[in-house]
């Protein structure tokens, strides 16, 4: 009977402490800054801090605020104009110590040279960087935004920054389709041709 009683208090405690942290939510809700989140949605989020700020969203703050838009090295010139089309500003050219920074970059370690440290995997804010202490570490293209955080803590200098290349030709297609939208003659498997083939010589 004691353990029932048990259940029931704690149950009836857990129901009360429920009741009133979703009346504290409620009652204490504090609405964000719309602009604000729309202004976020537009920078790049790498958190890397190019910007003088800790994070995309404090800048984000910063900018509704009144302060200037060009301040995004990974977000560059398409950011800045979108931020401006946003806001109904000037698009400004961007604000950069490095003019070479609009241009898009991803860093690349010298793998012969790395010596496993990690302090690269450390300050990565996005986690582009796969590697173990005392083993190679490599970067993966793809989720790098150029943000260079990588390069200063590294104590035997491997890693660059270079230009994003494309390796796809300009005379590029995409192969045709083989599916049910593709034309006849490309749906047409080697037993259907065989098939056909062979009810042409029947008919002959």
């Amino acid at each position: 009977m004691s353990l029932i009683t048990a259940i029931f208090a704690l149950s009836l405690l857990a129901l009360i402490i429920g009741l009133l942290l979703g009346f504290a939510q409620v009652r204490f809700h504090l609405e964000g800054d719309p602009l604000v989140e729309k202004i976020d949605q537009l920078l790049p989020q790498t958190q890397c801090g190019q910007c003088g700020h800790p994070g995309c969203k404090p800048y984000a703050e910063a900018i509704a605020a009144g302060e200037a838009i060009n301040l995004c090295p990974p977000g560059g010139e398409t950011t800045i104009q979108a931020l401006a089309d946003l806001l109904g500003r000037d698009p400004l050219p961007l604000d950069a110590e490095d003019t070479s920074s609009s241009i898009k970059r991803v860093a690349y370690i010298r793998e012969d040279e790395c010596i496993g440290c990690t302090k690269c995997i450390q300050a990565c804010p996005v986690d582009a960087i796969l590697g173990a202490a005392k083993q190679m570490h490599t970067v993966i293209a793809d989720e790098c935004t150029g943000c260079d955080l990588c390069v200063e803590p590294c104590p035997v200098d491997c890693i660059d920054m270079l230009p994003v290349t494309s390796n796809q030709p300009k005379d590029w297609q995409w192969p045709a389709p083989s599916g049910p939208l593709a034309p006849a003659a490309s749906r047409i498997i080697t037993t259907d041709r065989a098939t056909d083939q062979t009810t042409s010589q029947e008919a002959v």
